[in-house]
């Protein structure tokens, strides 16, 4: 009976309802696109890609293309609730006796994020895991009355499991312990391992979690901040998620990476970076106090990003630090996939004589982002711009120096998924002892660097070449 149906039943006036539900589709995203005002680039990439792929274009679309910028994290009422529970210290700039560029430097972030300068930081730097997980570990078994944690991968492992067991013993004797995790980015790790955290007291919630039928508008925003806030006076802030391979290298001969311990004045912008992502996946507004009391000599500003923000802040305060700089520009960074802006802007420094230094692993832990990196090898070399291939392993760190006074350090990326797509943390520090301390980090790294020639890059395979700017088309959603 269903085959004499099936034989007898026009099925063409299903084909044009579906054809016309497609177009309508279709033209209804476009419309979408067109009004957003994007980059004309990318608007005119996705109106392309809608266009000539069926279905596959409006899928692409759905889990990378949508736009949630402006969408609003936190009350004005709670914001300001939040702001009075940080610290009252911030400095007048210009009372440091910094640069009239690093003075406008701070105003624009203040601007962007309401991100106050604090002096009186101290600062301990760590370029291993080893050395960052053994001052962790002791911070966290003296922690007394709360622990905050927000890492992009909580991994299953040995020292994800030893942290684990740090955290479940001081919940157990009161402390309140509070933790995010990507879901994206720990994706592989089982639930178990949370759940044996969660029997013990300790809140533990997956950022954006992504099921289904959130799973297109969630997967390709992530939060990728690694910081950690204990007993409201110390604060960790960096590259470095818990993982085993941050202390062993993994599949490298070891894993180059900058985090830095905070204590001072600047832990309350940790707090307060944490309390905006806490109460925006619907829990309780945190208001425990911090302590302000001056431990150090280093100006430092907590800046935080993200695809809900109106603007690109971290990428606009990189485009102020790089057309500011007069003498120097060292970038260390796993990834390179810059926006054609700040492409720009490099090679408007490097033409300028600005001693402009990119530093990227000759192999990372991503054969597509490698790819994708070396592809803007060749123009940036063209300008002047040095580049160096770290070989002693993967270099995993995200550091910028500019000039004397200003360092940043923090969780991102030189590249279009940092600066569009994750929520990123980084910190400004305004300080000359400071910055002299980290150039020399980087010219010891420089050390274990193969410096690009021109004449030598130019004779790489030409299937490689090829495979490079076939990648790097795809560099807006790597």
């Amino acid at each position: 009976m269903f085959e004499t149906f099936a034989q007898n039943f026009d099925w063409s006036w299903v084909r044009n309802i579906v054809f016309v539900a497609y177009a309508l589709t279709t033209i209804s995203i476009i419309i979408v696109v067109l009004s957003e005002n994007r980059n004309p680039v990318k608007s005119l990439a996705w109106v392309t890609v809608l266009l000539l792929l069926p279905m596959v274009g409006i899928i692409l679309y759905l889990f990378f293309g949508r736009n949630i910028k402006n969408t609003r994290k936190l009350s004005r009422r709670n914001r300001r609730r939040l702001k009075k529970r940080q610290a009252a210290t911030n400095v007048d700039p210009q009372e440091l006796g910094l640069s009239a560029e690093s003075c406008q430097q701070i105003l624009l972030a203040e601007s962007l994020t309401d991100a106050h300068l604090y002096g009186g930081n101290d600062v301990r730097v760590y370029t291993n895991g080893k050395e960052k997980f053994a001052d962790l570990k002791k911070d966290l078994r003296a922690a007394r009355t709360f622990i905050n944690l927000e890492y992009y991968i909580f991994e299953n492992d040995s020292i994800g499991n030893e942290i684990a067991d740090i955290l479940i013993g001081r919940a157990r004797e009161g402390v309140k312990v509070r933790i995010i995790y990507d879901h994206v980015g720990s994706f592989t790790v089982k639930n178990g391992f949370y759940r044996r955290m969660r029997a013990a007291g300790i809140q533990v919630f997956p950022f954006f979690e992504v099921t289904f039928p959130q799973l297109g508008t969630r997967i390709n925003w992530r939060n990728h901040r690694k910081l950690c806030v204990i007993d409201g006076s110390i604060g960790y802030l960096g590259g470095m998620n818990i993982a085993d391979r941050y202390i062993t290298g993994g599949k490298f001969p070891s894993w180059r990476d900058t985090h830095v311990r905070v204590a001072g004045p600047i832990v309350s912008a940790l707090q307060y970076s944490f309390a905006v992502d806490w109460h925006f996946m619907g829990q309780p507004l945190i208001e425990e106090p911090t302590i302000a009391r001056p431990m150090g000599n280093v100006a430092a500003q907590m800046v935080t990003s993200g695809p809900t923000s109106q603007w690109s802040n971290i990428a606009l305060i990189f485009h102020k630090a790089i057309a500011n700089a007069k003498h120097r520009i060292y970038i260390q960074s796993p990834y390179f996939l810059p926006t054609d802006a700040l492409l720009k802007d490099l090679h408007t420094a490097a033409l300028a004589h600005v001693d402009v230094r990119i530093m990227i692993p000759k192999k990372s832990d991503s054969l597509l982002l490698n790819y994708a990196s070396a592809s803007y090898i060749t123009e940036c070399l063209r300008s002047g711009v040095k580049i160096y291939l770290y070989e002693a392993g993967m270099l995993h760190s995200k550091m910028i120096i500019v000039d004397d006074e200003m360092t940043t350090i923090g969780s991102t990326n030189f590249d279009f998924r940092s600066f569009e797509h994750n929520f990123e943390g980084n910190l400004f520090f305004y300080s000359r002892d400071f910055t002299s301390r980290m150039l020399e980090i980087y010219r010891n790294d420089l050390t274990h660097c193969q410096r690009v020639i021109t004449w030598q890059w130019k004779k790489r395979p030409i299937t490689r070449r090829a495979a490079e700017s076939v990648i790097r088309l795809l560099s807006p959603i790597l």
